[in-house]
């Protein structure tokens, strides 16, 4: 008897182990096909200095149009929209220009957090015209300096271009103030 339940938790164990690693394997195998279909699943970037430009490293990295690449050139990289109360929107518009001997496709503009929801053009960007990129902050639930990245990935060398938006959002301080009627009857 004891050498059927030793048996039998060999197989439960066994099924598990197997279970386990096939299912490792169909992510792994999911996640290239999602890649393959142009399918991407996006994890907010590090913090980088805006303006910067940063090459595609992992397969969580929006998939930059294939074909010839371009160049694309901010007017400005990063907006300081100073000081807000809490629960208003602030709105920016980035200009750029495509600087290169290519049409530019933006193919993704992401935004760090659910907060910052960037518009971008859909159609190519003929060489030497501009575009712009409209990005709205949401500051409600937000309190103190806010720094929040959006990440462009189109047919430019490298793939990722990051501007930022930033400024402070202050918290109202009668808000939270709720005193209760100490002179109320009952």
């Amino acid at each position: 008897m004891l050498k059927q339940i030793k048996f039998g938790v060999l197989v439960v164990l066994a099924v598990a182990m197997f279970t386990s690693c096939q299912n490792e394997g169909d992510t792994a195998r999911d996640a290239a096909t999602d890649t393959a279909a142009g399918n991407t699943v996006s994890t907010p970037p590090p913090p980088t200095a805006p303006g910067t430009v940063v090459p595609a490293a992992n397969t969580n990295t929006p998939v930059a149009p294939v074909g010839p690449t371009t160049t694309i050139a901010f007017a400005e990289t990063e907006f300081n929209f100073g000081q807000v109360k809490a629960g208003e929107k602030v709105q920016h518009v980035y200009k750029f220009t495509n600087t290169g001997d290519e049409p530019l496709v933006i193919s993704n503009a992401k935004g760090s957090c659910g907060c910052t929801v960037p518009s971008w053009p859909k159609e190519p960007i003929g060489i030497g015209e501009e575009g712009e990129i409209l990005v709205e902050f949401n500051s409600k639930g937000k309190s103190g300096n806010q720094t929040k990245t959006v990440t462009i990935t189109g047919n430019t060398d490298p793939p990722q271009t990051i501007i930022q938006i930033k400024g402070e959002v202050l918290v109202d301080p009668n808000a939270a103030k709720t005193t209760p009627n100490v002179n109320a009857t009952q």
